[in-house]
């Protein structure tokens, strides 16, 4: 489409335009990717509060250097539906990650760190070109510990004509200072809820104890900036608030604690996808507990805590 187009359509309403260009517009964009770099030197962008210097090539617990690693980019249609629509949402998977959950699906890419250190510039190629094959948002997968990198990028993109939403698609183990620093940046939040024990936490999320109070405190912030899910009329996600939780065996997760939470703390209206995939992945089988599938049973009782909690906005896919 082009710029003169979009901006025609859009002029209505400021906030169907991507949160990044009206920043940009304004010119503030730079000053929030420098505060980001900043963390770089003595990095504590998320909770483990590593104190590396990055940018002498330090590696931290997530095992990530200072440019950006890329595991993959692509449209997706295995996310949730108002991202996917017709031509899929486009997700960049970052390698490495700041959990590293024993039972990691993706443990290749987030344990191993498979994947092509890239320049900014590049990450914002990657950016166009998901725009171009019509996806309907750039997915940053697992970005926590490339925000800096990230930011450029959308900025170099933006001023080459990126006007897709973006969304932020984190394990939810985020800094509430960092996370406030990307107000106005992102359009849609999409963090998981693993765990609301922290004893849970610690065992299966290499030690994360603090993963509950951190990842409340966190989702918290993000709703306070985007509110419930807005969709188009065609049901395309363009701001708001999404939340993932993954049912687990013997419910070890703490499913009913998350679903009464959400609706005590946040909302009622807020958009939830509670997921049945759990298999046990990587080391997950060295772990009694949760060594097995999550079966259909705790699936059911999962779903229906959630709706005797209230909760009105579940992912279709968990209803069926």
């Amino acid at each position: 489409m082009k710029e003169e187009n979009f901006r025609k359509q859009y002029t209505e309403n400021e906030n169907r335009w991507p949160a990044y260009s009206i920043l940009e517009e304004k010119g503030l964009l730079a000053e929030r990717i420098e505060k980001a770099s900043e963390h770089l030197e003595n990095c504590n962008l998320c909770p483990r509060l590593c104190g590396v210097n990055r940018l002498e090539g330090e590696l931290g617990f997530c095992r990530a250097p200072a440019r950006p690693v890329v595991a993959s980019h692509q449209p997706h249609f295995g996310e949730e539906q108002p991202l996917v629509g017709q031509n899929g949402s486009g997700t960049i998977f970052f390698a490495h990650c700041n959990l590293r959950c024993i039972f990691c699906q993706n443990w290749p890419i987030a344990h191993e760190g498979r994947g092509r250190v890239e320049s900014e510039e590049k990450l914002a190629e990657r950016m166009l070109e998901l725009q171009r094959r019509g996806c309907h948002n750039i997915n940053l997968v697992t970005p926590t510990h490339m925000i800096p990198s990230i930011l450029k990028a959308v900025q170099v993109a933006c001023q080459r004509g990126l006007r897709l939403p973006l969304v932020y698609n984190c394990g939810g183990y985020e800094r509430r200072e960092i996370i406030e620093l990307l107000e106005g940046i992102v359009d849609i939040y999409m963090p998981d809820m693993k765990f609301m024990d922290g004893e849970q936490s610690e065992r299966y999320c290499s030690g994360a104890s603090d993963y509950p109070v951190v990842a409340k405190s966190t989702i918290r912030e993000m709703f306070r900036q985007v509110g419930p899910l807005q969709t188009e009329s065609n049901g395309i996600a363009r701001h708001g608030l999404m939340i993932r939780h993954m049912v687990m065996p013997g419910h070890v997760a703490g499913t009913r604690e998350f679903v009464d939470w959400v609706a005590k703390s946040l909302s009622k209206d807020v958009y939830i996808n509670i997921m049945p995939q759990y298999r046990p992945e990587h080391k997950g089988y060295n772990y009694p507990q949760i060594a097995n599938a999550t079966t259909a049973e705790e699936f059911r009782e999962a779903i229906r805590w959630a709706q005797e909690a209230g909760l009105g906005n579940l992912d279709k896919r968990s209803l069926l």
